[in-house]
């Protein structure tokens, strides 16, 4: 193999591979990035027998054919090279990489041992980079960090027609987001339960510019693919059932109060700064105000009022502060409508553009309130 390639593209090519590769491979040989230079491109896979990774780049080929070299070496040494033509040629055992007056020497890993990256599914439809990424921002809210449990770990991406839904719960939480797409077909309904990790290592890494595509094939369905800007991830499926969480949502919420989504942010941060770990904040809603007041009588205490727009009875419900603020955080809409039905049910938190507008079913946020004591 003897190609010439531009460096910054290829250290970018390979740390995006690389990054699936982990840093205790179950099979030594998993530390790998394969790399095949044919048709004028140097194409680069990685695989962990979960998650693979496949990108390629332009390249001059002067002589074709595939290398192994650890992965997580070659990312250090592509991305200390002089930003200068990159030279990588091969012989039987080694990898030689030159750069203006850097050269490096990487062995060989015998390819013929690397598994076989499982075969991309058919594409099921597309959306623009910035939707999809705001949804898995918002959808990853409420990923359970519990390995124990792998299915609260995953988002549950439902495909329906031209909506898309993903749903993740902890169990304290629950946050939905739901945005529209282009269905290959408009008969499309399944569903697929995705790793949060891995959705929000796609969303990092996408070209904003250009559109994702998602590969899905119902035949064998136990493989997710993403494509965007020549970069194809794929990802085995989360084996388990998705709790029931639809009933969750209200029919109806007597109780309703709408906010400056920023000050209450603000007001939150500042509240909780007596609160001790996993202690809640309590908020009174009262008239035309919410009190917000965390710490207990013998420590330091803190109390915090804002003014509201609120409809319904007098309520006293509490939170835990962190998930408050990361649910809030993820509306993008200036105000939020806090809906609630009793002290002790999940209070729903929506989005909305003006004071006086309705509110957005785009982001469902929804938050079960801590018990206190009178």
């Amino acid at each position: 193999m003897k190609v010439e390639i531009d460096s910054a593209a290829l250290a970018d090519a390979v740390a995006w591979t690389t990054r699936v590769i982990d840093a205790r491979p179950a099979n030594p040989i998993l530390a790998g990035i394969k790399l095949e230079a044919i048709d004028g491109t140097l194409q680069l896979s990685a695989f962990n027998y979960e998650i693979s990774a496949r990108h390629h780049i332009e390249a001059g080929i002067d002589e074709p054919g595939t290398a192994l070299v650890l992965g997580k070496l070659l990312a250090d040494i592509t991305k200390s090279l002089p930003a200068e033509k990159t030279y990588l040629s091969t012989n039987e055992s080694t990898m030689t990489i030159t750069s203006g007056k850097s050269t490096f020497t990487m062995q060989l890993m015998p390819d013929a041992e690397y598994p076989d990256l499982p075969v991309v599914p058919a594409k099921l439809g597309q959306v623009d980079a910035p939707t999809f990424v705001q949804a898995v921002s918002q959808a990853c809210v409420a990923v359970s960090r519990e390995e124990n449990r792998p299915v609260l770990t995953g988002v549950r991406v439902q495909f329906n027609g031209d909506k898309v839904i993903m749903t993740s719960t902890d169990r304290f939480r629950l946050a939905r987001a739901t945005f529209s797409w282009t269905p290959q077909n408009l008969d499309v309904n399944t569903t697929t339960l995705v790793r949060g990790s891995l959705l929000r290592d796609i969303a990092r890494s996408l070209d904003e510019h250009q559109n994702v595509i998602v590969d899905f094939d119902e035949d064998s369905a136990s493989l997710l693919g993403f494509e965007n800007a020549g970069r194809v991830s794929t990802s085995q499926l989360i084996d388990g059932e998705f709790p029931a969480v639809d009933r969750l949502f209200a029919d109806d919420y007597p109780i309703q109060a709408v906010v400056d989504r920023q000050k209450l942010i603000g007001a939150i941060k500042r509240v909780a700064l007596v609160a001790e770990r996993n202690a809640p904040i309590r908020m009174v809603f009262s008239g035309q105000e919410i009190t917000m007041s965390a710490g207990a009588a013998d420590e330091a205490q803190a109390q915090e009022i804002l003014d509201i727009d609120m409809d319904g009875d007098d309520i006293t419900v509490a939170f835990n502060p962190s998930y408050l603020i990361e649910g809030l955080s993820a509306i993008t809409e200036p105000y939020v409508r806090m809906k609630m039905t009793t002290a002790v049910k999940p209070v729903e938190f929506n989005g909305q553009q003006e004071a006086d507008s309705d509110e957005s079913m785009d982001y469902r946020y929804l938050l079960v309130p801590m018990r206190i004591t009178a």
